[in-house]
């Protein structure tokens, strides 16, 4: 069974990256399941690329942060007979916070979203990608993993696990048909509010961040052709590269007067109620 009478699944495809990234498979024609939560990108989205693209699109509304949908999104691709043999674990949130303006509710549906979604997806998938050789497996990380970098403390270690799993899974399905490739992009212009705040940012970061109609095809590309470690945009590159090459001291100082800068916060008082807080012990 070749590519083109299989799926490509793609989580968070309503708007941002996985967009681009779903009507970027399109274009090379991927037939198409789409997952986002509720609201109408989604079907706006689905309804583009039947409009333009010749492939089969089919969608799913649901919240990937509840166990349970996770469970019953693959119950319905697999009641409705779709085989899958590319599986984009995209959603994801992101924020640019220090540690304790953060809710407490907040970080823990990050760690769901950004790392139990993706690794339990994953679980659920792997033997069905196994069944539809050749497939493969894109989960996006972010440069953050690589990088300890004051206000992205949890977001920046939930793609540390998303980078880790990535490379230890690859060397597990090597041989079984099933290529694994995690993209590690830098910031992206994915909606109004991060393109406002990237004009207000200093040149180096402006040049640094990338629209995702643009990195979407390199990305599926090196995807397809089997690349482990994808790193989209030059800047990015130069960063990693001269991460290897500071040494450690040296890019301490540089985090030192980074937080230097960061204006004092109040940290607020977080309540736990012992009868309602799943925090208790």
């Amino acid at each position: 069974m070749n590519r083109f009478s299989c799926y490509t699944l793609v989580t968070g495809a309503s708007d941002g990256f996985g967009k681009a990234l779903a009507i970027e498979c399109a274009r090379r024609g991927m037939n198409l399941i789409l997952v986002a939560l509720p609201g109408p990108g989604l079907h706006h989205l689905a309804n583009f690329i039947k409009k333009n693209f010749f492939v089969e699109v089919r969608f799913f509304e649901a919240d990937l942060t509840i166990e349970a949908e996770c469970y019953q999104l693959y119950s319905n691709i697999a009641k409705h007979h779709l085989p899958v043999n590319v599986l984009v674990n995209n959603a994801g949130t992101g924020n640019t916070q220090m540690f304790t303006e953060s809710s407490p509710e907040f970080i823990t549906q990050q760690i769901k979203l950004n790392v139990l979604a993706s690794t339990l997806l994953t679980r659920l998938f792997v033997p069905e990608l196994q069944r539809h050789t050749p497939a493969h497996i894109l989960n996006v990380g972010s440069l953050c993993s690589f990088f300890y970098l004051p206000k992205k403390q949890v977001y920046g270690a939930t793609k540390s696990f998303i980078y880790f799993f990535s490379k230890s899974l690859r060397k597990e399905l090597k041989y079984d048909g099933v290529s694994v490739s995690v993209v590690c992009p830098g910031g992206m212009n994915t909606n109004l509010s991060v393109s406002l705040m990237n004009r207000k940012a200093n040149f180096l970061s402006r040049i640094s961040f990338l629209n995702p109609e643009r990195v979407a095809p390199i990305v599926i590309d090196k995807m397809l052709k089997g690349k482990e470690v994808i790193i989209p945009g030059l800047v990015n590159q130069v960063s990693m590269l001269l991460d290897k090459l500071l040494p450690a001291f040296v890019k301490n100082i540089l985090t030192d007067k980074l937080m230097k800068r960061l204006k004092p916060v109040n940290i607020p008082t977080v309540q736990i109620h012992k009868d309602s807080s799943p925090m208790a012990a």
